[in-house]
């Protein structure tokens, strides 16, 4: 009678040694975005820091921006607000939210107006 050979174990090392080439090739072609970091403050109760500057009206749309009735775009948008606050005191934004806006366009907006010192925005909702 013959004797059954017993199938050897399946060795793990190539196995490891193709997930670690697989794992250096992917974190070598990534990219690492840095991510800008938009800080949002509570509004404050009415009455307490009231400017005697009129706010200022921005309706921003998935597509569009309109600042006090003329169109703008993201990146024309702190020009024409330096302009608009050229007397230098603090004013409020008022932006209404048009139609299907995302956190993306939103975040993109609020990034763009950061670089305008003594612009406190407050966001209102869709409509």
């Amino acid at each position: 009678m013959r004797k059954r050979r017993r199938k050897g174990r399946i060795s793990m090392t190539s196995l490891i040694d193709v997930i670690f080439l697989l794992l250096l090739f992917f974190m070598l072609t990534s990219t690492f975005s840095r991510y800008s970091t938009v800080e949002l403050v509570a509004a404050a109760p009415s009455g307490q820091g009231a400017s005697e500057a009129p706010p200022i009206f921005v309706q921003l749309s998935s597509d569009s921006v309109r600042l006090n009735t003329r169109d703008a775009s993201l990146e024309t948008l702190p020009v024409l607000l330096r302009a608009d606050r050229a007397h230098g005191s603090d004013v409020t934004l008022i932006v209404a939210l048009k139609g299907s806006v995302t956190s993306q366009r939103l975040t993109d907006f609020l990034v763009a107006i950061r670089e305008v010192e003594g612009v406190t925005p407050v966001i209102l909702g869709a409509s």
